[in-house]
């Protein structure tokens, strides 16, 4: 297969992203087949034609701009940070639902005074030397600091744990993902009030280019939008099934749409019970009723279908649930189209 057909998608090679990653892919029936546990390589059977490759989070980024791979897991973060300027990184998916953080600014807990980015702006100028500031996101924090007006500063790129930064002496305050905080109190910082500069999650990403001029990758991610929204909307219902009396399913139905959470998605299936004879008619009256109910509603959809006389009563999970055409699909295509793409795909 050439690279023209071959479709690639990196997700991240190792930490809690990378496991979430894989396993939204299973649960959306995507299970990703890595053969060999060294190679940086893999399948998912599902997608004939993608091959799955293993990277850091941040070259992700770098390599859906550049091309080298066409759709990308990570976060909206590092998307923000090294997506560029020249539109080529297109976020397909914005809510995967997993690596949920916050990028905000952290000072020591002994700055009692600095409370906000106001307060840090003063506490700046009243330096001798620009405030030092440790970070991952030279960029992302570089224009926040400038919007609020911390006018002299140097951004002290690192790598690794950046909570002991201020401790040790190589920078005053840190700019950083924070889940819990909990990593900032044990090293004694806080966040400032106002000092988020994103929100973030995982998200998909894929390349303009290839989606405009590849037909296979164009494909591939209308097949990713479907399984993961069809799989995100089956996770918030339940499928219950129940034996009722009635004269018809039009009177059975009309008791049902009574209720404030028997309507299903679009109604209820109702068809009738055969009996053991083989009767083509209902069993004595009685109707099998179907409906998908949201799944915090499931106790009240229980005790309504009891209300107006249903009985055996068996839930299921459910899942997939597919609409027409997904929200986000039709959006990708409104950008691609117009030639534009949202600078932070809604992460801020």
């Amino acid at each position: 297969m050439n690279r023209d057909e071959n479709v690639r998608l990196s997700l991240p090679s190792k930490g809690r992203m990378g496991e979430a990653a894989l396993e939204l892919l299973a649960d959306c029936g995507l299970r990703v087949r890595k053969t060999n546990p060294r190679r940086y390589a893999a399948s998912i059977p599902t997608l004939p034609g993608l091959s799955v490759l293993f990277q850091r989070p941040g070259d992700i980024v770098v390599g859906v701009r550049d091309g080298s791979v066409d759709f990308g897991v990570t976060g909206m973060d590092l998307v923000a940070e090294r997506r560029g300027s020249n539109g080529s990184v297109v976020v397909v998916h914005d809510d995967l639902g997993f690596g949920c953080c916050r990028l905000a600014l952290a000072v020591p807990e002994s700055w009692r005074a600095v409370e906000t980015t106001a307060d840090l702006a003063e506490r700046a100028q009243g330096l001798d030397r620009p405030l030092r500031v440790a970070t991952k996101f030279p960029r992302l924090t570089g224009e926040f600091l400038r919007e609020h007006d911390v006018e002299s500063f140097d951004l002290v790129e690192a790598e690794g744990a950046l909570e002991v930064a201020p401790t040790i002496g190589y920078a005053d305050v840190i700019c950083d993902l924070v889940s819990s905080g909990q990593t900032l109190r044990d090293n004694r910082l806080r966040t400032l009030e106002d000092g988020v500069v994103m929100h973030s999650q995982a998200v998909l990403i894929a390349n303009r280019a290839a989606l405009r001029a590849r037909s296979r990758a164009l494909e591939v991610a209308r097949l990713l939008l479907e399984y993961i929204e069809a799989h995100a909307r089956a996770e918030e219902h339940l499928a219950v099934f129940a034996n009722m009396r009635g004269d018809s399913p039009q009177a059975i139905a009309a008791r049902m749409f009574e209720q404030e959470t028997l309507g299903g998605l679009q109604g209820p299936t109702i068809s009738p019970v055969v009996g053991r004879d083989g009767d083509d008619g209902p069993c004595d009256g009685w109707f099998a009723v179907h409906i998908v109910v949201r799944r915090d509603a499931l106790f009240d959809a229980v005790a309504e279908l009891r209300a107006i006389g249903g009985s055996g009563v068996v839930v299921t999970p459910v899942a997939y649930i597919f609409e027409e055409e997904p929200d986000r699909w039709r959006a990708m295509m409104e950008r691609l189209e117009n030639g534009v793409d949202e600078e932070n795909g809604g992460g801020r």
